[in-house]
């Protein structure tokens, strides 16, 4: 089986002080912050940094919960592949900047995700 990484996770909210003091109170220490492609980012800090966000702009209604961010080598490949398979893209390669790109689809069962590579 191959390996596979959550390179990112997006929780999408209405209200970002809200969820930066519920966030804060249930880890029990405050969220990071760090400057994104749009704008301020509240981030949930990892080992090696960032390892995912609050998202307020841009982002999936929270109705359709957590965007999960899987590591990818080639993401326009790995979208014609999930077409392929049933899926539908929901959004085509982009450039996040010095992040690297992204890419979103949709599963055979309506679930968003996205891919991610790294900036090189």
């Amino acid at each position: 089986m191959s390996e596979v990484t959550v390179n990112w996770f997006e929780i999408p909210v209405q209200d970002k002080a809200r969820a930066v003091e519920f966030y804060g109170a249930v880890l029990g220490a405050p969220l990071g912050s760090i400057d994104g492609p749009d704008g301020p980012m509240a981030v949930f800090m990892g080992a090696e940094g960032p390892a995912g966000a609050l998202t307020d702009t841009g982002s999936p209604s929270a109705d359709a919960g957590v965007l999960v961010y899987l590591g990818c080598d080639d993401i326009d490949a790995a979208l014609q592949r999930a077409e392929q398979a049933g899926g539908t893209i929901a959004m085509p390669k982009s450039s996040i900047g010095p992040f690297g790109f992204i890419g979103r689809f949709t599963d055979t069962e309506g679930n968003l995700l996205a891919l991610h590579t790294p900036a090189a």
